[in-house]
Parts: C-alpha cells; sequence; structure tokens
C-alpha cells in the first residue's frame, strides 16, 4: 500500500455510506493523531486501538465507531484527500484555507503535531495539508 492515509480516508467513506457502526483498519501513529482529531470535531464517537485478532501481538488493529444523525443521516458527508505521496500540498500560516467556508475541517501535520486547521491558525504554524472532511 503506498498510502495508508488515503487507504484509512476510504474506509471511513465506505463505511459510512454503508451505515456501518464501526470500521477497522491497520493502525499507526499518525492514523491515532487523524482519528483523535475525528472524536474531537464530533465526526465519530470514539476510537480504540486493539490487538489484530489473528493473534499477531506486533500488529495493531485500529478501530474507529462511527456516529450518525437522530435520524440516522450520515454526519461525515464528505472526505477528500490534499496531500499525496506524489505531490505534496503545504500551506503556511497565514495561507491555510477553510473548507466549505468553515463548516469543514482541514487536517494538517505541522512541526507542533497532527491539528486542525483552525488550531494550526491560532498557533501560527503551516504544515502539510493532509485531508479535508465535512
Amino acid at each position: 500500500m503506498t498510502d495508508p492515509i488515503a487507504d484509512m480516508l476510504t474506509r471511513i467513506r465506505n463505511a459510512v455510506t454503508a451505515k456501518h457502526t464501526r470500521v477497522d483498519m491497520p493502525a499507526s501513529r499518525i492514523k491515532g493523531d487523524i482519528a483523535r482529531i475525528l472524536q474531537d470535531e464530533g465526526y465519530i464517537q470514539g476510537f480504540k486501538m486493539v490487538d489484530d485478532p489473528d493473534g499477531k501481538a506486533h500488529l495493531k488493529t485500529l478501530r474507529l465507531f462511527l456516529k450518525y444523525g437522530p435520524h440516522g443521516e450520515r454526519l461525515i458527508t464528505g472526505v477528500q484527500r490534499i496531500s499525496r505521496p506524489g505531490r505534496r500540498v503545504y500551506f503556511g500560516r497565514d495561507d491555510v484555507p477553510e473548507v466549505l467556508a468553515g463548516l469543514g475541517t482541514s487536517i494538517l501535520t505541522t512541526s507542533r503535531g497532527v491539528m486542525t486547521g483552525r488550531n494550526a491558525v491560532k498557533a501560527g504554524v503551516g504544515g502539510e495539508v493532509l485531508c479535508n472532511i465535512w
């Protein structure tokens, strides 16, 4: 797999479209940071790292618990990968874009860690834009 973050976003997009309550994927530190941001922003109920069900102790699985509205409507309506391995996209501290005029969230990796675009602007740092979610 050449782009694990795109794989994560595709799994989330497919699970939300199919109205699943959870989605599993191979774990990594950056995926855990993205899941933490999704939970803090209210897009998912929660997440946890679980041992691989095949009994391989060195492999971890990231399990996301998806969240829906009171009538079953999707809270995640769109996910877009911005920076890819073949084309990295960076923004300075003054150029971090808004997503859907502030209704969505951009996730950046900065020198201070993975954070939302709003938090990066408050902290006065720029970085690589991983994805947008709305």
